[in-house]
């Protein structure tokens, strides 16, 4: 294994995919394929044994989708960050996806470069979103929740702050090291301005706020 290498999990149905994958992830020296999986069952055996930096999830897999597990991999206290990587950028794919705890979302179309772009931010601990569902997220924002509904003024000083700290796509980690404050102290935060926004993940509030001029 490369030293210090950002670990990475692959969970995909598709053997040659995940064979593409693991050959360009090989040409990074800071990137490292730990384990692969071709169902979300051993998806999740694999995830609890190794705890990688990165999960990459395919959605549409047989038996246990990528949903369900989404769900699963939640119910285990990893430390890493858990990434949709999908052909689908179907509204409600992209935003059940983030609801379930998604870090990011990303597309099987994506060049090369981007995707490792895209790798060595979510291994960090950065949220990710292809460029091209943005728009498709921020649809489906207004139309679930009219804009009147998130009021940012509602948000004490500090969660403002974290606010725009999630935007900048920091950790829980790093917004603590920031603020000066325990990591525990910022989770609640981040839970508390969660639901006074009415929004279901980080990557959510990020774009919201991007959206709205809060970044």
């Amino acid at each position: 294994m490369k030293d210090e290498a950002a670990t990475i999990l692959l969970i995909d149905d598709h053997p040659l995919l995940r064979n593409g994958v693991k050959q360009l992830i090989e040409l990074e020296e800071s990137l490292q394929v730990i384990g692969e999986a071709s169902n979300g069952a051993r998806g999740v055996e694999l995830a609890e044994l190794h705890d990688p930096d990165l999960i990459l999830l395919d959605l549409n897999m047989p038996g246990m989708n990528g949903l369900d597990t989404l769900v699963q991999l939640r119910t285990i206290a990893l430390s890493g960050r858990v990434v949709v990587f999908s052909v689908s950028d179907h509204e409600d794919d992209v935003v059940n996806a983030l609801k379930r705890g998604a870090d990011g979302y990303l597309l099987k179309d994506m060049e090369p470069e981007a995707l490792l772009k895209a790798l060595h931010q979510a291994a960090a601990g950065q949220m990710v979103l292809s460029e091209k569902l943005t728009n498709v997220l921020v649809a489906s924002l207004r139309e679930t929740h009219p804009a009147e509904a998130r009021d940012v003024e509602q948000l004490t000083r500090r969660e403002r702050d974290i606010l725009k700290l999630i935007t900048l796509g920091m950790t829980n980690k790093a917004i603590a090291r920031k603020l000066s404050i325990t990591e525990s102290t910022v989770k609640v935060h981040v839970k508390h301005l969660l639901k006074k926004m009415k929004l279901n993940s980080r990557v959510e509030a990020a774009v919201w706020a991007l959206q709205n001029g809060y970044g």
